[in-house]
């Protein structure tokens, strides 16, 4: 087996001090252009790679940074943690992602275990029951940005503007005559369920009107509840004529659910998609969907926590909102009289000689 190539040996091939060769690899300190021209190129002709734990050890840095979600299968996700990523490794940090599936002790398990680790920051995404002073105790031993989760004092994050978001869904189909609108979103206590619910509810208030509250279907976690709860709302006596629903697995129920009781969109029921994925692009009809731009917050994440571990100055709170907007496509539509009466009427269509 090859013995690894030392420091010692790229600082002789290069012609300087062990020092100088460490400052010019380190780019810190004081060093010519011509020693770190020098030095890189000894490295790259000897194969010299760095001892990662030595240097963490003088620089109190791992160059690793920690961020936590709740579904990394979620597509909305994925693209966050991709432009987080990529942003992070042009200032020379990997990342060490983990799924929180939403539950509190596993967060809590997980941050300690990134800290054990000795990450250099985290990034955390919305989860069962979090705090702001949660983030306080976390910051206290290195920078912690919150992503669509609350957060106070002098800490940092971005925000989705789910508020207006669904305000202008919402008032979209209104103005299709639709008054029976479910909403399916997980979580009302999390910032972005319940920035969604007041949009929701203020829509129905700018009209005078008072949205019927079994309408509203807020759980925990995504993963099953959509096909059960959406089958159960078109099956009741007054079933909704649209769905306003999270554009992942709880789009799916809700398509699944039209789909078992004999529905389409956009004739029989009009569907929403908060947040455009590819099942929403390539549905037939495509689904109107409240996107924003994933890429952006991403970005905007890795921006701050960068600030933050480059930064000296006093710390002040930073928040970063990013607004949303509708795509309009195929899958809404005028009321329809009753969702009963549009399946019965289509029936009849269909057989008629």
């Amino acid at each position: 087996m090859k013995a690894k190539v030392t420091i010692r040996e790229v600082a002789k091939a290069a012609g300087v001090a062990i020092g100088t060769a460490s400052r010019a690899l380190n780019r810190t300190g004081r060093v010519s252009e011509q020693a770190i021209a020098a030095v890189t190129k000894a490295a790259r002709d000897l194969g010299y790679t760095p001892d990662s734990v030595a240097q963490s050890m003088r620089t109190r840095s791992t160059g690793v940074v920690g961020l936590l979600v709740s579904d990394l299968a979620n597509p909305l996700y994925a693209r966050i943690i991709t432009a987080v990523e990529s942003r992070l490794l042009t200032a020379g940090y990997a990342l060490l992602v983990a799924s929180t599936h939403n539950d509190e002790q596993r967060e809590k398990t997980l941050v300690d275990l990134f800290r054990r680790r000795r990450v250099d920051g985290l990034i955390l995404g919305p989860c069962q029951a979090e705090t702001p002073a949660y983030l306080d105790q976390l910051a206290a031993d290195g920078p912690v940005i919150a992503l669509d989760r609350d957060f106070q004092g002098d800490n940092a994050g971005v925000h989705v503007d789910h508020y207006h978001g669904a305000l202008q869904a919402t008032r979209y189909l209104l103005n299709l005559g639709h008054t029976r609108i479910a909403l399916l979103t997980p979580g009302s206590v999390l910032r972005p369920g319940r920035e969604r619910i007041v949009g929701y509810g203020d829509a129905f208030a700018e009209r005078g009107l008072q949205p019927d509250p079994k309408l509203i279907r807020a759980e925990k976690s995504a993963m099953d509840f959509a096909f059960s709860e959406a089958l159960s709302l078109l099956g009741s006596p007054a079933a909704p004529t649209a769905f306003l629903c999270l554009g992942t697995r709880i789009l799916s129920g809700v398509l699944q659910a039209l789909r078992h009781s004999g529905r389409l969109a956009p004739d029989d029921v009009s569907v929403v998609s908060i947040g455009d994925t590819d099942l929403s692009q390539l549905f037939s009809p495509a689904i109107t969907s409240l996107t924003w731009d994933l890429e952006a917050v991403g970005t905007a994440v890795a921006e701050l926590l960068l600030r933050r571990l480059d930064s000296t100055a006093p710390l002040e709170q930073e928040r970063i909102l990013l607004t949303t907007q509708m795509v309009l496509r195929e899958s809404c539509g005028p009321v329809a009289k009753t969702a009963t009466d549009a399946v019965v009427a289509r029936k009849k269509t269909r057989t008629a000689p």
